[in-house]
């Protein structure tokens, strides 16, 4: 029963997990869209908050050997009934409706989300033939698994799951998993160390909090770039700390075979510095924009399917870390630490030439960024949509290229998709 239960949670959380990015990448205004998927990062981390205090308030429960355990999974239910009696609420993504050929739904809900139910607002107009512009394209493209990695599929691909890939591989879960581990190798015990492991969690709540201020402004790559960057050097520091003035514990910490080295005085105090530095960095980059990423690289085609591939490549490789960080440990020490801070600035290389800037573009502009021709990745900045060009033509009367675009040849459809990537 605990394990078939456990495999359903597991499989309902991978859906959401996926999907909710997808959803909220849809109903999003461009200028806005990084900070309305980081709220679902946000909410991730409160709920990890808080769960790590009712474990911790239910560990005191005695009155059964299972008593403790029970009641915290059980508490899990009550946010479920809570997102099951919400979702009937939410509107449908217009381009889903779209997909599906739910045309005149499609433009009401556009126009109830971007213009307060205004089928004539000129931003409504412009998008919705920029919408239509790219499906009609879209369906004449390769089908099936092909359509994945023909006519530059393939670097949307690479993108959206190398991006959930580096943010399991960058440790991050190193410092929250298993943090306890880690402040004991910095001389921390019992309740001390577990209240310092949770004001860990209260920096992740703050961090990407902060986030959700600055994301749409300072665009995805440098976030990804230097927050890659600064997650290698705090890894390399905890790492280096250990090495140099860790007394090795051949029998580990009181038969725990994970910590077999240990500091005291000043180094535990950078150790433990830099481990929350460590998770401060991380909620400000590759924790939220990781998940805001993913969810804008792929066609509208692919978006549903990619995003689930995308997020499969995360719980795979955070499985794959969660199996190899107790061994690690026990094998290797502080050297765990320096293999991903090397990983880490992996990360930040594979950014930098091979993710455009996706922040304050269309959806429809972001999938030709990725096309043959398309710009460098390290000439690509925030902002620059050409929608608001297409707003000022609507609303001067003369939509050049808009209106009658999507139902053209694809000679004309391409013609149009080469103007638009010369200005992304």
């Amino acid at each position: 029963m605990l394990v078939a239960g456990r495999f359903i949670n597991g499989i309902c959380v991978g859906v959401t997990s996926s999907q909710v990015p997808v959803y909220l990448a849809e109903i999003s205004k461009k200028e806005t869209r990084g900070s309305i998927i980081v709220i679902q990062q946000w909410a991730i981390e409160w709920g990890i908050f808080i769960m790590y205090f009712i474990g911790y308030a239910c560990s005191f429960i005695s009155t059964t050997p299972t008593a403790s355990f029970r009641t915290a999974w059980a508490i899990q239910f009550v946010p479920c009934v809570f997102l099951m009696a919400g979702i009937p609420f939410l509107p449908r993504s217009p381009r889903w409706l779209a997909k599906v050929g739910r045309e005149k739904e499609a433009i009401q809900t556009l126009a109830n989300i971007q213009a307060k139910g205004d089928i004539n607002d000129p931003l409504v107009v412009a998008e919705w033939d920029e919408i239509t512009t790219v499906l009609a394209a879209e369906r004449e493209g390769p089908k099936g698994w092909r359509k994945f990695f023909k006519n530059g599929m393939w670097r949307r691909t690479m993108a959206g799951t190398s991006v959930q890939a580096w943010q399991q591989l960058s440790g991050a879960n190193v410092m929250t998993y298993y943090v306890v581990y880690i402040f004991e190798m910095a001389n921390l015990t019992g309740n001390t160390g577990l209240i310092s492991s949770g004001i860990q969690y209260a920096i992740f709540i703050v961090g990407t909090a902060a986030t959700f201020f600055f994301i749409d402004k300072t665009g995805r790559r440098p976030l990804l770039i230097y927050g890659a960057i600064g997650m290698g050097i705090c890894m390399f520091v905890v790492g280096g700390v250990l090495g140099s003035y860790g007394t090795y514990l051949p029998n580990g910490l009181k038969g725990n075979l994970s910590v077999r080295v240990q500091v005291r005085g000043s180094p535990a105090y950078t150790v433990i510095a830099f481990s929350y530095i460590l998770v401060l960095v991380y909620s400000l980059t590759l924790a939220p924009i990781a998940w805001v990423y993913a969810a804008e690289v792929w066609s509208l085609e692919t978006r549903a399917t990619g995003m689930a591939w995308a997020s499969v490549a995360n719980w795979l490789f955070n499985f794959a870390i969660g199996l190899f960080i107790p061994p690690g440990f026990e094998n290797i020490s502080w050297k765990l630490f320096i293999i991903f801070g090397v990983l880490c600035i992996g990360a930040a290389i594979q950014a930098f030439f091979t993710y455009p800037e996706t922040a304050g573009k269309t959806l429809e502009e972001i999938e030709i960024m990725f096309r043959k021709g398309g710009p460098r990745p390290w000439h690509t900045k925030p902002g620059g949509s050409l929608l608001d060009q297409k707003i000022l033509e609507v609303q001067a009367g003369g939509r050049k290229e808009s209106s009658g675009i999507a139902g053209g040849t694809e000679e004309e459809r391409m013609e149009y998709g080469e103007k638009r990537a010369e200005n992304v």
